[in-house]
């Protein structure tokens, strides 16, 4: 079934927000007398939930006080330093013009989410900017995913696709019977994508219109 409705996660897929990210947790584990992390560790945790990521890095530091931390250094600036990859403006605007209805879905809490989408300046192809809640309370993907195709009506999921840089994009996607492309321009570990096996892998934007074009 052709795809109607197109879900993209933010962090990684539609923007290099690693920059501004890193900056606020680096700040937040020397505050809270944490060691840096290493460059394998800082990647992993771009994309899913602190409260997924974090504890297994922090030992007995409480969580809640390094989050803290990190969004009040976020809130900051930082939150801003973030910008398009070269072609996703493209892609959306594309999709936008053929009456695709287009969604944000991110792990990102939406209060953050939304004056980000903004400030990139592609609100405007987005229906909905669905995120976690400020409460935790949509704390996976999947459950990101199932507040946001209520928002759009709950569409026939085998119209709708997931387009994500992260495993649990594609895991997340799978729990609603939603087949997902992976954005291999993004933050996931070597062979990450790969074992999550999501209908295909896309090296470049580009490369993901064309993906999505010959499945409509």
């Amino acid at each position: 079934m052709p795809a109607a409705v197109v879900l993209f996660d933010l962090d990684g897929t539609v923007s290099d927000s690693a920059p501004g990210i890193h900056a606020s947790l680096r700040h937040a584990f020397r505050v809270n007398g944490l060691p840096p992390l290493d460059p394998v560790a800082e990647q992993q945790v771009l994309g899913p939930p602190f409260y997924e990521s974090l504890p297994p890095l922090i030992g007995d530091v409480p969580l809640d006080a390094v989050i803290d931390a990190y969004r009040e250094h976020y809130v900051g600036g930082s939150m801003f330093d973030s910008s398009l990859y070269p072609g996703v403006a493209d892609v959306l605007e594309r999709l936008h013009a053929r009456g695709v209805r287009l969604a944000i879905a991110t792990s990102k809490p939406e209060y953050y989410a939304i004056p980000i989408v903004e400030r990139l300046g592609v609100a405007g192809c987005f229906e909905t900017i669905g995120g976690d809640a400020k409460d935790g309370s949509r704390g996976t993907k999947a459950l990101v995913i199932a507040d946001v195709l209520a928002r759009l009506g709950d569409p026939d999921p085998d119209g709708v696709r997931m387009v994500g840089d992260r495993s649990h994009d594609v895991v997340g996607a799978r729990a609603h019977g939603i087949d997902a492309y992976g954005a291999g321009w993004g933050y996931a570990l070597p062979g990450e994508l790969e074992a999550a096996a999501p209908l295909a892998i896309c090296a470049t934007p580009a490369g993901l219109a064309r993906a999505l074009e010959a499945a409509s």
